[in-house]
């Protein structure tokens, strides 16, 4: 873990301006370069854009402009977009720098001295023939098309004959083969590592260096008559935008003595792991580490379409979400590196449960209770409270957790760790009462676990700290600590804050967003649309609830899951018909004290009458009915 650490995204295509699915790799790049730089670790994070290639020639003329004229317009709204997410990149590469093109031409000189390991031309001249989809920047066979047109375009491809340099990958096949079979050359996820063998095993053609036709690229050094092909171009960024060519020394630092790590999206896998490790082989240059290629994703269950109105601009997420929230959610929706849904119509759903409630009301009532009670000093810790050995034993537990998940790329895994501490803290919260405690004036038991909510807060802010940098900075300020400051090895130890520290609390950290206005409300929501499943705090007030005492209890007739349950409301009795015969006999219902909702409709299920329904709780597949804090009788209210 000594070594630096150098992490690259794939550079991206300036035709189309920066969407979703440009974001999610992104965030998830800069996310793994803090909690690396959060270990302590040396670290370096690569980003871009590829500027060169017939397409945009296109676009730009009908757009009136040169090609470097569009170029430099577009890649402004991606460094934009970047900005907004709080993407904090090392480098912003372009294929278009003076930089770059040094660096490809000095690589394309030393692939044209190269020889093969059997003593060949690395690099030869030869007609090419066959159908060009200038929309792909690529050739393709009868075999890609479909009904004759490319899939991704839907038009038909251009045939086209012309003089090409070709690499000569045949010669490399076994050597590729052999260094991912003994993961020298690591490719994650496993199923992306069995699909590039597959390909190695199914043969592999040469593939083109150059083009004859397209006019906006980079000159080869050794026939001004043609242009570098797209794939040596952008894929030599990687070293380019770090020193080769320019900078040995930055070269040597983060190349061949860092670990290297391409992160990107799987579409672009056989470029990535069988024509760059090629060219790198044949230049003398080391392989990079590891090659993490995620899967795609559908949002709300379809695929991402403009036709469909359910493409998500990153903008517009950071609008409504704030850049913490929109790095959270795209971050959280499934496990990241497969395949996935992006469920954006629960978007608001889970920033308000997650966030608000549970990370975000954490901080404000326990900070609000340290300056209502202490003056606003952090108390001094107390060991003799319930639940405070697990609450401490899982707080020391969890950087070691969530790191071993980040080196293995389990960024979803890690980060629903770290809001499971938050939800331990906020159940011993509840457990505890500090707000009876502070009424009995039993200050040093309230201390202890303010205090030791206080500590699971620094050490969640710690190490969520990469995935929302603004509003963890913001937490950590709550508790006088200096975000720059923190580190792995901070968060692994409880009692780090110092009795006496100031403690300051201000405005909610995550305001709960309020659909009807699509902002942050000011205090409480109003108000949601049922997609979301939230009701007007006006729409809850209208439901009521009491405490009830089972009488009796039976089967239905013909019913294997429901039990009749006669019960005491204090003022009447009642018959509701319950869900839970599966995992309640009737006696042990009997004399047990229960939450039931009192002013449903009366409804009639199997021919029988309820009037009411029980609350039950679902843990597995075990259900649990919902029971009273302490002797209540039939009738109490519940408010």
């Amino acid at each position: 873990m000594s070594k630096p650490f150098y992490i690259t995204t794939p550079i991206y295509y300036v035709n189309d301006v920066p969407h979703i699915g440009h974001a999610y790799t992104t965030i998830a790049a800069d996310s793994l370069v803090r909690f690396h730089r959060l270990a302590g670790r040396d670290a370096f994070y690569l980003t871009g854009t590829d500027e060169h290639g017939t397409k945009i020639a296109e676009v730009a003329e009908a757009a009136g402009k040169t090609p470097q004229e569009f170029c430099d317009q577009v890649v402004e709204r991606f460094k934009e977009a970047w900005k907004k997410l709080d993407i904090n990149y090392d480098y912003f590469v372009r294929t278009t720098d003076q930089r770059h093109e040094a660096g490809v031409l000095k690589l394309l000189e030393v692939l044209k001295e190269a020889r093969t390991p059997d003593g060949r031309d690395v690099v030869y001249a030869d007609y090419y023939e066959g159908l060009y989809c200038t929309g792909c920047e690529k050739y393709m066979t009868e075999k890609d098309l479909v009904d004759g047109v490319c899939p991704d375009h839907k038009k038909a491809p251009k045939t086209v004959k012309e003089k090409n340099y070709f690499f000569r990958l045949e010669s490399y096949i076994n050597i590729i083969r052999e260094k991912i079979e003994s993961n020298e050359l690591e490719i994650l996820p496993e199923e992306r590592r069995r699909e590039v063998l597959g390909l190695l095993k199914q043969g592999v053609p040469d593939f083109s260096l150059s083009r004859e036709h397209v006019k906006w690229g980079i000159r080869l050094p050794f026939d001004h008559d043609q242009v570098a092909y797209v794939w040596i171009d952008a894929l030599s960024n990687y070293i380019t935008a770090i020193g080769y060519g320019d900078d040995p020394e930055a070269f040597d630092r983060w190349w061949n003595r860092g670990e290297v790590v391409h992160v990107m999206a799987k579409d672009i896998l056989k470029f990535h792991c069988l024509f760059w490790p090629a060219m790198l082989l044949a230049a003398g240059i080391k392989l990079p580490d590891t090659l993490f290629l995620h899967g795609f994703f559908t949002v709300d269950g379809d695929k991402m379409s403009k036709s469909l109105g359910n493409t998500i601009a990153p903008g517009d997420m950071v609008d409504r979400f704030g850049p913490d929230g929109a790095r959270y959610l795209l971050l959280t929706q499934y496990p990241f590196g497969l395949d996935g849904d992006i469920q954006a119509r629960r978007f608001v759903t889970q920033y308000n449960s997650d966030l608000a409630n549970d990370l975000g009301n954490l901080v404000s009532r326990v900070g609000k209770m340290v300056v209502v009670n202490f003056d606003g000093k952090l108390p001094g810790p107390h060991s003799d409270i319930a639940g405070l050995s697990d609450l401490m034993a899982q707080s020391e537990a969890l950087p070691g957790q969530v790191y071993e998940h980040v080196k293995h790329f389990r960024l979803t895994h890690a980060i629903a760790d770290a809001i499971g501490l938050v939800r331990a803290a906020n159940k011993f919260f509840n457990d505890t009462q500090p707000w009876i405690l502070a009424k009995q004036g039993a200050r040093d038991e309230l201390g202890g676990i303010l205090y030791a909510c206080c500590e699971v807060i620094r050490i969640v802010a710690t190490l969520l700290l990469p995935v929302m940098p603004g509003k963890m900075t913001e937490i950590l300020a709550v508790l006088g600590q200096d975000a720059s400051q923190v580190t792995l090895d901070s968060a692994r130890r409880f009692f780090e804050l110092q009795p006496g520290a100031a403690v300051t609390i201000g405005d909610s950290i995550f305001p709960r967003i309020d659909v009807s206005t699509k902002k942050p409300a000011d205090s409480a929501a109003k108000g949601a649309t049922s997609d979301d499943n939230l009701l007007d705090i006006a729409d809850f007030g209208k439901v009521e609830m009491k405490v009830a005492q089972v009488l009796a209890a039976e089967t239905v007739d013909g019913a294997d899951r429901l039990l009749k349950v006669q019960i005491d409301l204090g003022s009447e009795k009642r018959q509701i018909i319950a869900g839970i015969a599966q995992h309640y006999t009737p006696d042990s219902l009997v004399g047990k004290k229960v939450v039931v909702v009192t002013n449903l409709k009366p409804a009639t299920i199997r021919g029988v009458e309820s009037n009411g329904m029980m609350l039950a709780a679902k843990k597995g597949n075990k259900l649990f009915v919902v029971t009273p804090d302490g002797d209540l009788p039939p009738g109490a209210k519940i408010s």
